[in-house]
């Protein structure tokens, strides 16, 4: 199933808000994250930014693509966003090295080449 033009943006959103990610983190080591501020709220902002995104994916969508972890992506972003209580560094950083490479691989082919 080809996404709609507004579910492929999206997609398209979280992708590159992943791939910052990635950038990002590039050399971080765990107690470098920790220690270093800059980094870790530009982790933060673009875990907002892909979990905004992921919020406005169609439901048709997220339903045909269960390998994707919808809730926990945006979970992630209400925690952020709204500060629920204290936001744990080690779940930040887990999401950020484990959960987004691996949300790189799926979107990755749900997007076209041509994107």
């Amino acid at each position: 199933m080809q996404p709609e033009n507004r579910d492929l943006a999206y997609l398209w959103d979280m992708r590159e808000a992943a791939r910052e990610i990635v950038g990002f983190l590039k050399n971080i080591k765990y107690s470098d994250f920790t220690r270093n501020n800059l980094i870790r709220y530009a982790i933060e902002r673009q875990l907002l930014v892909l979990g905004e995104a992921a919020n406005h994916v169609s439901p048709i969508f997220e339903e045909t693509h269960p390998e994707i972890p919808w809730r926990q992506i945006i979970g992630l972003r209400n925690i952020l966003a709204h500060e629920y209580g204290e936001i744990k560094v080690d779940r930040i950083y887990n999401a950020a090295t484990v959960g987004v490479p691996e949300l790189i691989k799926f979107l990755d082919k749900l997007i076209p080449e041509s994107e």
